[in-house]
């Protein structure tokens, strides 16, 4: 082996400018040693391996500007980086093509091929959704932490009108902020569920009176509990505007218009029964009322505000929309075709309750979702094979679709549960690092694209720029600015981080 070491490369002084495809060069990346080819090597000659075979020509000075240490006696270049990333950027030398090992963080990859200088576009397709994946979770890991730097405390250049608003949105939408601001929220919660309740039992018989017409209305005891809760949605609901920072985004966030939805019946239902009567008959005004009092059910979706699962489940129905689509094709071609069979296949019995082909939808309907209401059934043989049939591929079809909308489901919901807990130990290293000067004087990075145009320091300085850096450190510790720290710390930490 030293042989081969002796005439991997010539001395820096000697040939080192000629470069030749039996050239061959050793190197050492993090304890496992390789031996590569100038041929191999030269068909990339922008990056860094490349560069290898024409740095003795320039002496020790560049050497060291490529590698962390050289041996002359092996003519060895010595690299403190990732071996297992190593073997994967090598890949691109002989496939064109670069493919991350299982098990290596997708922001480590990136660092491992921007310091061997291969370009991203090698990286696989595959592998970029990975890295664009752990890209949006580093910017939302950054954007939890920016929100919960918000909350620690009021910017104190605000006027006294902008200081009493964030007091008010940091009331009624953090209720982890404070005992006082999760008791209203406890309270909202509860009187979401006493309204619904009080919408339900409104309808019951026996709790309604007679109104002067003679009409069946809702007591009027419900009646006080239902305004007392349309009350608190209403105040709620002004308070969170008159504080919101973005009033037009407020508006038209989905979860405002269903509050919006929730308490606007009242009020129309209200102005209709006082001042409808005067300009059309009680009985058009009864009727509109009605109609509006059936929207009251869009308040229990206000529960989706205080409820993390519903909030889960919501995102699980929007990324399994394709599912969705799937299983409503295969359930509309199966209506079809069973519903016309079923029609076919029972003309022949006198006493046939399939009079129509679209009278037929119906019954494969109930059947394929496996509710079978018996209103309508098969009488002859065939009709009753039809059905049996029918009903198996019933269940076939809505079972194929559930797994993946429960992975969505289970996906989304860890990884909110990995994201909250990122957060947090954001925070405590922000003030571990801070030496306790308070973890709310910085601004958490939102964005990735800001990190790399960040400059790192470079080895020699490093020592005497850590002061410099100090103040700059207490922005964030986690793999979004890693790249402020020193090169040595920068490829430890990630790494450890990763693990």
């Amino acid at each position: 082996m030293d042989g081969t070491a002796e005439r991997s490369l010539p001395e820096p002084d000697s040939q080192g400018s000629r470069v030749g495809d039996d050239v061959e060069i050793v190197v050492n990346v993090g304890g496992v040693r390789q031996v590569l080819y100038g041929d191999l090597l030269s068909r990339y000659p922008e990056t860094r391996l490349a560069e290898l075979l024409t740095c003795l020509a320039g002496g020790y000075d560049s050497i060291f500007s490529l590698c962390d240490d050289y041996d002359p006696g092996k003519r060895e270049f010595y690299f403190d980086r990732d071996p297992d990333a190593f073997k994967c950027v090598l890949e691109v030398y002989y496939f064109g093509e670069v493919h991350m090992k299982k098990g290596i963080c997708p922001i480590c990859f990136k660092g491992e091929m921007d310091f061997w200088k291969v370009d991203l576009k090698f990286l696989d397709q595959c592998c970029r959704s990975h890295l664009r994946e752990k890209r949006e979770e580093l910017e939302e890991i950054a954007r939890r932490v920016q929100l919960i730097l918000d909350d620690l405390g009021l910017d104190a250049a605000a006027g006294r009108w902008r200081r009493c608003q964030q007091r008010v949105w940091k009331f009624l939408e953090k209720p982890e902020s404070s005992r006082p601001a999760r008791a209203v929220a406890v309270l909202s919660f509860l009187l979401i569920l006493l309204s619904s309740m009080v919408m339900c039992m409104g309808t019951i018989p026996e709790l309604q009176v007679l109104d002067a017409e003679g009409s069946r209305v809702e007591h009027p005891t419900l009646e006080s509990v239902e305004t007392a809760c349309i009350g608190w949605f209403t105040l709620e609901y002004l308070l969170r505007l008159f504080a919101s920072p973005n009033k037009l985004h407020f508006v038209l966030s989905f979860m405002n218009i269903v509050d919006v939805l929730a308490i606007l019946p009242f009020y129309v239902s209200l102005t209709l029964t006082h001042l409808g009567a005067r300009m059309m008959e009680l009985t058009k005004v009864q009727q509109a009322v009605q109609a509006l009092r059936i929207m009251r059910v869009a308040r229990i979706f206000k529960l989706a505000r205080h409820s993390t699962g519903l909030q889960t489940l919501t995102y699980a129905l929007k990324r399994s929309f394709k599912e969705l689509g799937l299983l409503l094709m295969y359930l509309a071609v199966g209506i079809f075709v069973f519903s016309a069979l079923g029609y076919t296949m029972e003309q022949s019995h006198p006493e046939t309750l399939f009079k129509s082909i679209p009278q037929s939808f119906w019954w494969a309907i109930i059947t394929m979702t496996t509710v079978g209401y018996g209103d309508i059934y098969p009488k002859t043989t065939l009709g009753k094979l039809n059905a049996a049939i029918s009903f198996l591929c019933g269940v076939i079809a809505i079972a194929l679709p559930i797994h993946p909308i429960i992975n969505n489901f289970v996906r989304y919901y860890n990884k909110q549960r990995v994201l909250e807990t990122a957060a947090k130990h954001e925070l405590e290293l922000m003030e571990l690092n801070s030496g306790g000067a308070g973890a709310g004087e910085g601004k958490a990075v939102g964005s990735l694209g800001d990190l790399d145009n960040l400059p790192p320091l470079e080895p020699a300085a490093a020592a005497g720029k850590e002061g410099a850096w100090g103040s700059r450190l207490k922005i964030s510790h986690s793999d979004t600015v890693i790249p402020l720290l020193t090169q040595e710390k920068h490829h430890r930490t990630r790494l450890q981080s990763c693990k």
